[in-house]
């Protein structure tokens, strides 16, 4: 036993090192016992699990801080509670009986008593008060005596280009809605964004001011308010912090991921992230956000476009149906046809296509929306607009199954090449007026 002594940090640390690696092995050694069926084991022989469940409980213990035998020997007393609670079914197991004997070595190293208070399987863990996800998942835990909490369920909404909308509800929109409108609106956020027509003769807009209002919650902060608009895109709340919470905890705090171009907040203390970008000169948005808290607001505050989509008369698409704007105006006078597209630039539907599939290579939702914004507009930032829009879901929408959306899946939208005319006689009228 005097090997090894040489250089030890704390007292008997190194008589532990050996059979706690054993039992390792020992772990190890139980499962490919079960794969292999090389040992007589029944169904219900529990010895894998007694071995895993002591390893969960000590592999956090620091033998060199005090308090480290009394949780290892409650640990042990745990492990060999477990050994004896299944040793019928484990009769003849040779794993079983290497683990009895590793625990009576480790007993007898450590000075443990046989009798005694025992390590929980499901040790309770500090809560956070200005954590959600600490709150919500372990407050909690299966074998306290308590029911458990089930999983939070997250919600995503994201707003880009002319603009495209995708709700709480994973509805794809195209909307007008020029000047301020709320896309969220409950007691905990509040989320407005301010629209700009894009092009002459056109009713499609586009981002250039959002407001986030973060509202106080007990003692994890105060009220912040998040301000950007086109060319200015901080990384500070407008009161010139870049967080909030104690000095030891931050509940809220922003992350400049590419200076005047991209910006995080993370809002731990509800769960929120909320991703704003600026692509050319207009903004994009992305948030995720829990669904209990989404749901959390009265009928005053109704009116939020991520939870109840556009108001009918301020779609573009119709029911779901992105239709299509086209190049081809020889019926508009001759000046309305140069203004057009001169500011729309030299897109045809083919360009266009070629464009977006450049960044996009799923001809999804998102690449029609592109090719979409190029045909209204001419200017090419939408494409990475629409890229980013994209890239932002898959980081923050919780269910990868409902990424994509196909213009022609189940959710009602027709084929894109059944699409193109159907916008155009408006389109037309918008821009002889």
């Amino acid at each position: 036993m005097g090997m090894g002594r040489a250089g030890s940090y704390y007292p008997g640390a190194e008589r532990l090192i050996s059979p706690v690696l054993h039992l390792l092995v020992l772990c190890t050694l139980s499962s490919l016992t079960r794969i292999g069926e090389s040992q007589v084991q029944t169904p219900q022989c529990r010895i894998q699990k007694c071995t895993s469940d002591f390893v969960s409980l000590t592999s956090h213990l620091n033998p060199s801080l005090d308090g480290f035998d009394t949780e290892f020997c409650k640990a042990l007393r745990a492990y060999s509670a477990c050994t004896q609670r299944t040793a019928k079914s484990c009769r003849g197991n040779l794993v079983f009986h290497s683990a009895m004997l590793g625990i009576s070595d480790l007993m007898s190293q450590r000075n443990c008593s046989k009798d005694g208070p025992t390590s929980s399987t499901h040790p309770v863990i500090p809560i956070e008060p200005c954590n959600y996800h600490s709150r919500h998942h372990q407050a909690l835990r299966p074998g306290t005596g308590a029911p458990e909490l089930p999983r939070a369920t997250y919600l995503f909404c994201g707003l880009f280009g002319d603009p495209h909308l995708r709700t709480f509800k994973d509805h794809f929109q195209t909307c007008k809605v020029e000047g301020a409108w709320p896309l969220i609106d409950n007691n905990y956020l509040s989320v407005q964004v301010t629209n700009v027509p894009v092009v002459y003769g056109s009713s499609a807009t586009a981002t250039n001011k959002v407001t986030i209002i973060f509202k106080p919650y007990q003692e994890c902060t105060d009220q912040k308010v998040y301000q950007a608009v086109t060319d200015d895109l901080p990384a500070a709340f407008v009161d010139g912090t870049i967080s909030g919470g104690d000095s030891e905890t931050r509940s809220i705090w922003i992350l400049e991921k590419s200076p005047d171009r991209h910006v995080e907040i993370h809002a731990a203390y509800i769960g929120v992230t909320i991703i704003v970008r600026q692509q050319g000169r207009y903004l994009t948005l992305a948030v995720r956000m829990p669904e209990e808290l989404a749901m959390a607001f009265d009928e005053t505050q109704d009116l939020q476009l991520c939870m109840n989509g556009c108001p009918t008369s301020e779609r573009i698409d119709q029911d779901g149906h992105l239709q299509m704007p086209m190049l081809g105006l020889q019926q508009a006078g001759f000046q309305q046809q140069a203004r057009v597209e001169a500011q729309r630039g030299v897109f045809t539907l083919e360009s266009a296509s070629r464009k977006c599939k450049e960044q996009l290579e799923v001809k999804d939702i998102y690449f029609h929306s592109c090719v979409f914004d190029l045909l209204t507009t001419g200017d090419a930032n939408f494409t990475t607009a629409a890229y980013y829009a994209l890239k932002d879901m898959e980081t923050l929408h919780p269910k990868k199954e409902r990424w994509h959306i196909f213009p022609n899946s189940t959710a009602g939208l027709r084929p894109f090449s059944l699409l193109l005319n159907a916008l155009l006689t408006g389109f037309l009228v918008a821009v002889l007026l």
